[in-house]
This record gives C-alpha cells, sequence and structure tokens, in this order.
C-alpha cells in the first residue's frame, strides 16, 4: 500500500499574512509529490515541510492569477541551489510556458534540471500513471482556470494466502499473478484468481478546486471524493463579494461537498480579512460536519477506506 499525505504549504488568498502565506498544497504519495499551486514565497513553507528536496515532482498550475502561479520561480531556483538534480513536471494552462521561459530568460538563473513543461488544453486527463490518474474540469473563475481531481486505480483485492497453502501452491510468480487477476494452471488443474483473491479495492480520490465558484460540473467532478481541497474565500454574508470574485463562500463548500457525497472537506484560501476563521468552520459545519480548516503546515494523513 502507498502512503499519502496532504500538507498545506499556503492557505491564504490573495494577500498572505504573518501566519498564512499563499495558496499550495502537497500531496507526498510514496516518494512523489503532487503540488498543486505555488504562490509567491511558498518556498519557505516547502523547506519547512521537509518533505524532500530531490524526490519524483509533478506541479499542477489551476490557473494564472499571482498568488497561485508567481511562487514556481523562487521554488525552482531554490531547489536548484539546494542541488536538485532530478527533473520536474509542470502542467497548466498554455500561457504557464511564456510565463516560466520569459521570467527564466530575464532573471537569468540557471537550475541544475530539467524542466519538462505541459500545456492542459482542456478537460479530461492531464496524466495518467501506473497506478494513478490526474484530471481536469473547467472551474468558474475570472480567467481559465482548471480543478483538479487525483483518482488512484483499484488495488487488487485481498490475497487469502490459506486458500492458497490449502492447494499446496509454492511461494513466488504464481501468487502475483493470481492477486492480479490472472487465473492459473497448478499441477494439471485451473485455478482461478477469484477462488484465492477478493474483489478489486478501491483506490483514493483528492479533489483540489483552485479558485472557482460552486458548480453543478465541480459537483459531479468532485462526486464521491475521499477527501476535497475547496476554497473559502468568504464568509456567505459576503456572498456578492464572492460572486464579484469568482469565490466560494463556507456555506457554499460544504453544500458542494454534502451534493457531492465527500468524506472529508477541507478548507482553505481565506481572505486575509477574517482575522478569526472560526466563523467560517462553524459555518461550514452547519451544512456538513467532517469539514477542517487548513492552516500553513497542516499536515493530513488520507488512508485507504477499505
Amino acid at each position: 500500500m502507498t502512503d499519502m499525505k496532504l500538507v498545506f504549504l499556503g492557505t491564504s488568498a490573495a494577500i498572505p499574512t504573518l501566519q498564512r502565506g499563499l495558496s499550495s498544497v502537497a500531496i507526498v504519495r510514496g516518494n512523489e509529490i503532487l503540488i498543486f499551486d505555488a504562490g509567491e514565497g511558498m518556498q519557505t513553507r516547502f523547506i519547512e515541510s521537509k518533505i524532500g528536496m530531490n524526490k519524483k515532482m509533478k506541479i499542477f498550475i489551476t490557473h494564472m492569477h499571482g498568488d497561485h502561479c508567481v511562487g514556481l520561480l523562487g521554488l525552482l531556483q531554490t531547489l536548484s541551489l539546494m542541488g536538485r538534480n532530478e527533473p520536474i513536471e509542470i502542467f497548466g494552462e498554455p500561457t504557464i510556458a511564456e510565463f516560466l521561459n520569459q521570467n527564466i530568460r530575464i532573471i537569468n538563473f540557471k537550475l541544475s534540471y530539467d524542466v519538462i513543461i505541459h500545456k492542459i488544453s482542456g478537460e479530461g486527463i492531464v496524466i495518467s500513471e501506473k497506478d494513478y490518474k490526474i484530471t481536469s474540469c473547467f472551474a468558474d473563475h475570472s480567467k481559465l482556470a482548471y480543478s483538479f481531481c487525483l483518482e488512484e486505480f483499484d488495488r487488487p483485492g485481498i490475497f487469502h494466502l490459506d486458500a492458497v497453502k490449502r492447494l499446496g501452491i509454492p511461494e513466488g510468480k504464481i501468487y502475483s499473478d493470481l492477486q492480479h487477476g490472472k487465473d492459473i494452471t497448478f499441477k494439471g488443474e485451473k485455478i482461478s484468481s477469484k477462488g484465492i483473491t477478493g474483489p478489486p479495492r478501491p483506490g483514493r480520490k483528492i479533489g483540489i478546486s483552485g479558485d472557482t465558484r460552486p458548480t453543478l460540473k465541480l459537483t459531479n467532478f468532485f462526486k464521491n471524493s475521499d477527501v476535497l481541497i475547496f476554497e473559502a474565500t468568504f464568509l456567505h454574508k459576503d456572498i456578492e463579494k464572492a460572486k464579484e470574485s469568482f469565490h466560494s463562500t463556507a456555506f457554499e463548500a460544504a453544500l458542494l461537498a454534502k451534493n457531492s457525497n465527500i468524506k472529508k472537506l477541507i478548507l482553505t484560501h481565506f481572505s486575509a480579512r477574517y482575522r478569526d476563521i472560526a466563523p467560517i468552520e462553524s459555518e461550514a459545519r452547519k451544512i456538513f460536519e467532517n469539514v477542517y480548516i487548513a492552516n500553513d503546515l497542516d499536515v493530513f494523513i488520507i488512508t485507504y477506506t477499505k
């Protein structure tokens, strides 16, 4: 089984505070780091988090607003100065390439590793790996923006070792074949994997909203997520400000989580106008009980449901 944890590297909205940096969250999955957004200065929290400087890394940018992408420059340079030598893949809407290439040229800093830029051109699968995929969905924001889902593929079912031993099957490759759904022939007898291995077990699903108004499309996109990380820039008393700036309230985030059958909701991206975040949590909890407020450097361990 692959360990997974969420590490929040910035939880404020457009203006940082003494307690909260600008938007960024990392999913540490085994020996890989998946970073979603990189607000200005997030490399400070990245260093503090000690999640690893030279691990396999992919960075996904929800949209090209400064509080979500400007920190890319500092992170890339910091990792280079710290001696990173593994490549980094960066995913974002088409202008991400121009933004990075022009700034690297103007600032004229050299990197000790390769940067591979992938342009996201629409909704669907952004990347598919051996045991997970990242998908995108249009968000409803003031400029082109995406929300993302990390979805693990089903794991093999529970392997019933006692049943295999009763059949006298020796340990080795045959065990792996049976566990991964392959039927075998042993001593002239065909043995079905279904009699040895239980049904496939679901992987984990993590949703990341970025900046957005709540929409039916996103409700369906995040359906049945184990964890949903959703922006709650405003309290609902400031709903008009939320609509004007294409953001969400805590009430709206909680309602979307409820309608999406989410298991755990984590709120982030709080306006600096609110010195006390407790009312945001209280507002959301009236709609959706299993809700948490993210603070910078908070860590959430994501377990398998079964």
